[in-house]
């Protein structure tokens, strides 16, 4: 058996040794120098080519309710240099969900001249890359109200009640635009 004043020591020693390392972390962590955030925005901006700018343009700000913002021009050789296009002049036309200066800008541009591939919309797997877009709407009886006086009905049997795990009462729709992109409305129905 230990002796007692061993023991107290033994104690003392530990407690000191565990509040001196928890002492050290907490200086550490509160002197480590935090980088600076890498992103200018919290969002992402993405740009879609359309066959017909009015009727996507009407769309947008009609079925969906997005609001526009100034369009804005690229120049032949800034499409060149920049590799956005070869040598073609543009028009982007941003359009948002809310007049904020860090919204997710939707661009919409088209090019008469060269006219795009489409590509294969059918499902969220029949092509590669970028196969829809998600907005999430405060009440989707309202947001499909708003499509359907368009002209634009939900595909499949939309809108859907998210299952288990996901929040309960929310519901999902699937639209698509003019040129067949999938759009998807996420929110409750009231």
């Amino acid at each position: 058996m230990k002796n007692p004043s061993f023991v107290n020591r033994e104690l003392i020693c530990t407690t000191f040794i565990v509040l001196a390392v928890s002492g050290l972390a907490v200086w550490a962590a509160n002197t480590k120098t935090v980088p600076e955030a890498e992103f200018a925005k919290s969002t992402v901006d993405f740009g879609i080519v359309v066959s017909d700018l009015e009727k996507s343009r009407n769309f947008y700000k009609n079925a969906l309710g997005l609001k526009e913002r100034d369009a804005f021009e690229v120049t032949p050789a800034m499409g060149a240099d920049s590799g956005l296009s070869d040598n073609l002049a543009f028009k982007v036309y941003p359009m948002v969900l809310e007049d904020e200066s860090t919204a997710t800008n939707v661009k919409l541009m088209q090019f008469k001249e060269a006219p795009g591939k489409k590509v294969d919309n059918s499902f969220i797997h029949s092509s590669l890359g970028v196969s829809y877009l998600t907005i999430y709407v405060k009440d989707t009886t309202a947001a499909l109200a708003r499509a359907k006086a368009y002209g634009v009905e939900p595909i499949a049997k939309g809108p859907i009640a998210l299952p288990k795990g996901f929040p309960q009462g929310i519901y999902l729709t699937l639209l698509r635009d003019p040129d067949g992109n999938l759009i998807e409305l996420v929110g409750p129905k009231k």
